[in-house]
């Protein structure tokens, strides 16, 4: 009897031992930034070796469920479905007859759970007591989920932590890319005794897909214009980028080109770099300080508004937008008379289809009063006044889109 009592002593005192030096192995290899290869092998052989566990499933979930690890499984234990078939189980649970056909082949179910979340299932079978230094009865489960718990919780930091510094290296790229799309816009736009020229462009993400441009042709003439790819975002700020390299080349290489040849050209453009899946709404113009004239073709752009602080005209000839066709069917182009004191204002949708809380649209209305109402000040304070006004009109809300405004003050 004593034998006996020293025996059972005995055998408490190794499992003691074992799942402490358990413990401390997974500990270690946590600790010591192991793979999540290298961990889960280190889980396996514990179960496998050491307690004897010949069966094996481990589902985790991130997204949805998956199998993290398995051994010993075939046939109808391949074809669980974790989210159907074993989610509603909350405790440790022994397997004796399921209706579900693929659990019949597991002796016990052992659920992982952050409060209320599940995290894991551990489905095993064949146990096999009389192999094993130590029993895997119902009595271990308890330790076998503790063991569990701790590597899913390990693997879940692991994977947090990727995405972390995923996340990190892709703002850190992001601001790169928008550092490097400010390089794109025009730097120093002209204040002089001819022109007045302002510009403002918030994103509604880090980079964006509207663009401005304003630059002089010779001493006579100044190109500006004003672009907006559909969609936002990485795509659309790369989409804009080969739009103006194109247009700068254009422009700079081939001055023969008349505004509807340019036109046809950049609607090429746009349908070889977007492959149709993107278009471009774009305003373009051509100021002459000589003959005081205004020669602009827009395509499917919101109309730019010109206005000499009372009355205000909207730019609409010119043509779809670009990359919508293959080929433009036509394309107007008008040239217009500027008087002194005169202003032209670009802009792009994200600015008239803002709304406040109440759902309601800025409009361009609003748009044209605020200029009048303001029409002494400078472009660069009437560009500010203007993004003050989107700002305290559309309250607690986020932009929707882009917003750009491109203005010009003609004397």
């Amino acid at each position: 009897m004593a034998r006996a009592k020293f025996n059972r002593l005995h055998e408490k005192l190794q499992l003691k031992e074992f799942k402490l030096n358990s413990l401390l192995e997974i500990t270690k290899a946590i600790n010591e930034n192991y793979s999540i290869d290298r961990i889960l092998n280190i889980y396996e052989y514990i179960l496998r070796e050491q307690l004897g566990i010949s069966k094996l499933m481990l589902y985790s979930k991130q997204s949805e469920w998956h199998c993290l690890l398995k051994y010993g499984v075939r046939g109808e234990a391949k074809k669980i479905n974790a989210e159907k078939d074993i989610t509603h189980i909350k405790d440790i649970t022994v397997i004796e007859s399921s209706s579900i056909s693929s659990l019949n082949s597991f002796d016990v179910v052992i659920p992982v759970h952050h409060k209320d979340r599940p995290l894991a299932y551990l489905l095993i079978g064949d146990l096999n007591e009389d192999e094993i230094r130590i029993s895997p009865t119902i009595k271990h489960m308890p330790f076998i989920q503790t063991l569990t718990n701790i590597i899913i919780v390990a693997i879940e930091n692991k994977r947090l932590a990727k995405e972390s510094l995923e996340q990190e290296v892709a703002k850190k790229e992001l601001e790169v890319a928008r550092q490097m799309q400010a390089l794109l816009f025009p730097q120093n736009l002209p204040s002089n005794n001819r022109l007045d020229v302002a510009a403002k462009y918030e994103t509604k993400q880090m980079v964006g897909g509207d663009y401005y441009d304003f630059f002089k042709l010779n001493n006579e003439e100044y190109c500006l214009c004003i672009a907006d790819v559909s969609g936002k975002g990485v795509s659309a700020a790369l989409i804009m980028s080969n739009f103006q390299a194109n247009l700068r080349a254009h422009i700079k290489y081939h001055k023969e080109l008349t505004i509807k040849d340019m036109i046809h050209q950049l609607n090429t453009d746009v349908m070889n770099a977007a492959d149709g899946e993107k278009f471009i709404t774009f305003f373009f113009a051509y100021y002459n300080c000589t003959s005081k004239t205004l020669k602009y073709c827009n395509a499917g752009h919101n109309y730019p508004i010109l206005t000499n602080g009372k009355k205000s005209i909207q730019l609409d000839k010119g043509c779809i937008g670009l990359g919508m066709l293959d080929e433009i069917p036509s394309i107007s182009v008008e040239t217009i008379p500027i008087e002194s004191q005169m202003t032209l204002f670009c802009y792009t949708d994200g600015l008239v289809e803002l709304e406040n809380e109440r759902d309601e649209a800025f409009e361009t209305e609003r748009l044209i009063n605020i200029i009048h109402n303001n029409y002494d000040l400078s472009m660069s304070d009437l560009s500010e006044m203007i993004f003050s006004e989107l700002d305290r009109y559309k309250g607690d809300l986020d932009f929707l889109d882009d917003t750009a405004i491109l203005g010009c003050r003609f004397f």
